[in-house]
């Protein structure tokens, strides 16, 4: 109500929830700026930040630019603590790596800034996704950067237009989001598979280890399960593998960020597993 009467905004009412996707497409068809930037509710912007990915998307040849997300609920709980050093290592770490070849692949829907032109030369795809014959319903920023991509545009990131947004302070939902986004991650990446040929090697091998890495965590611990169940022994092997490169990470995290917080991320693999 308070921002209706600011003759500078118009607030769109859709008859019913139709889910993000739907109300994103209802406000693109009814803008008319050369730049449109997508925020979520729950996400505050640090001063400065549209005029960041603004400058950002001078350079025509890029469909869209993301900025670093950060916990707006840092300090509640534990996990929203992981999950603070979650996102600074997703941004700064495989983000920031990919825009160094014009292909970030997935532009966070918290805070990124499209081209109009780009938007609408993939918008009908974008609407009418389907998966498993059904209309998809998830996933909407990955699938929408592949798209840009698809289409011959570059995705950037800009480290230093900062936007912080409420993330789960419980196991449970936490859980859940992440399931949702490893959904979109394995859907969109067997999507993807045509379009990666084009885009740089170390693209190529950074994808496939995104999906591939989980799936030989999920062998390894199974199989020192079965070994644990058959021989009654432990395996060593396995938990020191995984502690040296979880321990590796996050002291190189550490020295990049030049915070010893990092640290403690390794607490994280338990929820991995």
């Amino acid at each position: 109500a308070e921002f209706a009467r600011d003759p500078r905004f118009t607030i769109i009412l859709l008859e019913e929830n139709v889910g993000k996707r739907k109300a994103q497409i209802a406000a693109i068809r009814r803008s008319s700026g050369d730049l449109v930037l997508n925020v979520d509710s729950d996400t505050i912007l640090e001063p400065e930040v549209v005029k960041k990915l603004a400058l950002a998307m001078r350079d025509t040849s890029i469909g869209a630019a993301m900025g670093q997300l950060a916990a707006s609920n840092r300090h509640d709980t534990w996990l929203t603590r992981l999950i603070d050093m979650e996102y600074w290592l997703a941004c700064n770490e495989e983000r920031a790596a990919q825009a160094r070849f014009g292909a970030v692949m997935c532009c966070c829907g918290p805070c990124a800034m499209y081209r109009r032109t780009a938007l609408s030369s993939v918008l009908d795809q974008y609407e009418t996704q389907m998966f498993r014959g059904k209309r998809s319903d998830f996933g909407e920023d990955r699938h929408l950067t592949i798209l840009m991509l698809k289409a011959g545009f570059r995705t950037e990131y800009v480290p230093d237009a900062i936007a912080a947004t409420v993330v789960p302070a419980r196991i449970r939902p936490y859980l859940r989001q992440q399931l949702r986004w490893a959904r979109s991650t394995f859907r969109d990446t067997f999507l993807a598979l045509g379009l990666l040929p084009s885009l740089d090697r170390f693209l190529t091998l950074d994808v496939l280890g995104q999906n591939i890495g989980p799936l030989l965590l999920a062998i390894a611990v199974l199989a020192g399960i079965a070994q644990f169940a058959q021989t009654w022994t432990i395996p060593f092997w396995t938990v020191y593998m995984l502690a040296v490169m979880t321990i590796t990470r996050c002291a190189v995290a550490a020295a990049r960020a030049r915070q010893f917080r990092f640290l403690g991320f390794s607490l994280h693999t338990l929820i991995n597993i």
